[in-house]
């Protein structure tokens, strides 16, 4: 079993604790994992790609160029944009929300509409959630981003469901535990 992954996203909507659950849930199936940090703009809101590559065997770089089995991305843009690194036969597991890049905000470019519907059409394999609102319902819109791995995880399903909330519970602080559960499984639904 070998699994590629890009996590893409926008600064602040959790990239990086994201790598560090999959990592733990990799790591407790006994696989070998690497993770690399792209932080790039994430103090002003930029895109923060983050790549995740974990296999049973031995692996050697965390870098994942245009062959990633998954991209799991907070906003849709960013699922589109990750695109030309998905290979084919990949899948998408994205949030269905929507955060305005600079050049939306200053009027200088329209906001891209019915992004999964496009993707979809070129054949991609493409799971959605309303992450922010399941995150909502769980207490807490921080949680967006553990929706959408409770998605992957439903996706993934060699591993265990009980390893991925084990590596949850391991990841997060335990204050923000009970909703960050609940979005999980919120996310988990999901399909």
């Amino acid at each position: 079993m070998e699994k590629s992954i890009i996590i893409a996203g926008v600064g602040g909507q959790g990239t990086l604790i994201a790598a560090k659950i999959i990592g733990a849930a990799a790591q407790a199936f006994g696989l070998d994992i690497k993770v690399s940090e792209c932080h790039g703009m994430s103090q002003r809101g930029g895109s923060v790609i983050t790549y995740a590559i974990f296999s049973d065997k031995k692996v050697h770089s965390p870098v994942v160029t245009a062959n990633a089995d998954i991209i799991l991305a907070f906003e849709q843009l960013e699922a589109y944009r990750m695109l030309p690194f998905l290979k084919k036969g990949g899948t998408i597991v994205a949030s269905t929300q929507q955060m305005n890049p600079m050049p939306v905000i200053s009027g200088a470019m329209n906001y891209p509409e019915n992004i999964p519907e496009k993707i979809k059409s070129l054949g991609v394999k493409i799971i959605c959630a309303d992450a922010l609102n399941l995150a909502l319902q769980a207490g807490n819109q921080k949680c967006a981003n553990v929706v959408i791995i409770g998605a992957l995880a439903a996706h993934l399903c060699e591993i265990p469901k009980e390893i991925w909330i084990d590596a949850l519970k391991n990841s997060v602080p335990q204050k923000f535990l009970d909703e960050n559960l609940k979005a999980f499984e919120s996310g988990y639904a999901v399909k």
